[in-house]
């Protein structure tokens, strides 16, 4: 392994390369993550919306294809206690969509989400290498529990203060998600809008506040973001959207299509969707709930009202109504083969980080 490449992080890891695969809820696979980790790279499953029996059994999976290290992410979320006018307001505002699509008028659901505390247990128990939480943050005898269980422990942070109640709470590790990286903003202090902060002030700026390594997250697709992100000061930088049109993605046949055919002014960042802002690619949906983004419920509620919708929408090959979550610089996957294995482009982006350093 070039000397370059290698980082007291990734020393601590076990991985030869500072490669993590972002966990991407929807876009990630045991098969994803084992070829990944077998690769070199720390391959990484969200886990966020599996009930604790599928985690276990996802888990076995992993390590039935790979002995390397591996990452599991959960949502920190408390139980939703919604109001049933909340949720009235909400399936009203998604009633004409729901009829395009021939689905019946909604109703409110008796289950939004799995339960945290439930879902922490089964990871303790699993005794997983490493967890990685986003949405919220961990006290501290919960990052000693997992630490006791011999894990390493990630905490997503959008800004600075949310880096240094990670380093508080004892978390090994610290996640820097700018604002160009796709899917779901991590934001769990203060107002979303003031955590929207990119990569290049983010990443330096959480380095010299707190003495954890750091991975940068948020818009990194090849080896020169991989490459200016260590140049920041960051021991490992974390790829989602490059992974997506990779040929272990589960993904729609669509969401890859317009991932694609994604420009840098394609995307942007939605409550729409889930209750929770997220960047995906703008579509009809997107814009068409827009006059509604300050009325919706949060995350989960949102998202379990959404859900069928999302569903239906991918059996019609709907892409206008889909969740087409990815970051800015999505076009860039251009640049690769469509379909290309995530073991060869894990190797192709080391490959390239190297070049760029020259």
């Amino acid at each position: 392994m070039p000397r370059s490449l290698s980082t007291p992080l990734t020393q601590r890891l076990g991985i030869a390369f500072p490669i993590v695969q972002g966990p991407m809820n929807g876009g990630s696979t045991p098969a994803m993550v084992a070829a990944v980790s077998n690769a070199g790279g720390l391959g990484s499953l969200a886990a966020g919306g599996l009930a604790p029996n599928e985690i276990r059994s996802q888990v076995a999976s992993i390590r039935a294809q790979t002995s390397n290290p591996f990452n599991i992410n959960l949502f920190v979320l408390d139980k939703p206690t919604p109001t049933d006018e909340e949720v009235r307001c909400a399936l009203d505002q998604l009633q004409p969509i729901r009829a395009e699509l021939g689905l019946v008028p909604g109703q409110p659901q008796e289950f939004y989400c799995e339960d945290f505390q439930q879902q922490f247990d089964t990871l303790v128990d699993l005794r997983v290498p490493v967890v990685s939480f986003t949405f919220g943050l961990l006290d501290a005898p919960s990052v000693q529990r997992l630490h006791k269980a011999g894990s390493l422990v990630i905490g997503t942070a959008t800004s600075i203060a949310e880096a240094l109640a990670w380093e508080a709470s004892g978390a090994d590790i610290i996640c820097a998600q700018g604002t160009e990286a796709g899917g779901h903003r991590g934001t769990f202090l203060g107002h979303p809008d003031n955590s929207m902060i990119g990569s290049l002030a983010l990443i330096p700026q959480i380095v010299d506040a707190v003495a954890l390594p750091v991975i940068a997250a948020g818009g990194i697709m090849d080896g020169r973001g991989i490459a200016a992100a260590l140049t920041l000061g960051a021991q490992a930088a974390q790829l989602g959207t490059a992974f997506l049109t990779s040929a272990e993605s589960p993904i729609h046949p669509a969401w890859r299509k317009e991932i694609r055919l994604s420009t840098d002014t394609s995307t942007r960042t939605s409550r729409t969707f889930t209750g929770r802002a997220a960047r995906g690619i703008t579509n009809d949906y997107m814009t068409r709930m827009a006059e509604h983004e300050q009325d919706i419920p949060s995350y989960p509620i949102q998202n379990a009202l959404t859900m069928e919708i999302r569903k239906a929408a991918g059996v019609a090959n709907r892409s206008d109504l889909m969740s087409l979550w990815a970051g800015q610089a999505a076009g860039m996957s251009r640049s690769r083969d469509d379909g290309v294995s995530a073991a060869t482009l894990v190797n192709t982006l080391a490959k390239e980080t190297i070049a760029a350093f020259g």
